[in-house]
């Protein structure tokens, strides 16, 4: 294993849900040997985002402008980024909620750097979702399960 790699090298799956998300993204930290945190560089179209509004309860992220102009949406605020901008999002609650918006007309190409933190609960405000995401080095979607906020059970259901 290489500890360098050049992003040009970076090999870019796409994935798209709707109108609204479209994005080409790729691991680096898996091919360079990382161990605690994960590196990706995603392209994101013209009009689209990569993904929902969401925060981290246990994992923190870093973007970093390489190429094209956006908007990163942070809690309630909205700040333009264009390339050398770095952004942080770390863990905590719904105040730290974020995700990035390709407002430009050219693609919006970015490095994600995150801790890689596990378990980790993640939550969607804008359709009071959450994802609960645990892992090992050897599997990395060990166990994952979406839910909504509102189908929450007793502590005890099923227990007795």
């Amino acid at each position: 294993m290489k500890p360098v790699m050049n992003i040009d090298e970076v090999e870019l799956v796409a994935s798209s849900a709707g109108n609204v998300f479209a994005d080409r993204c790729g691991s680096l930290s898996d091919v360079i040997g990382a161990r605690q945190l994960g590196y990706n560089l995603t392209v994101v179209a013209p009009g689209k985002r990569s993904s929902p509004f969401h925060n981290h309860h246990a994992n923190e992220e870093m973007f970093f402008i390489l190429e094209g102009e956006g908007t990163y949406r942070y809690g309630d605020a909205y700040f333009s980024v264009r390339p050398g901008d770095v952004m942080a999002a770390p863990a905590g609650g719904r105040e730290t909620a974020h995700h990035i918006i390709n407002t430009g007309r050219h693609d919006l190409k970015y490095l994600s750097v995150s801790t890689k933190r596990t378990p980790d609960v993640c939550e969607y405000p804008e359709s009071d979702k959450f994802q609960i995401l645990s892992s090992t080095e050897e599997n990395t979607n060990q166990f994952r399960y979406i839910g909504r906020m509102a189908s929450s059970l007793d502590y005890f259901d099923g227990e007795i």
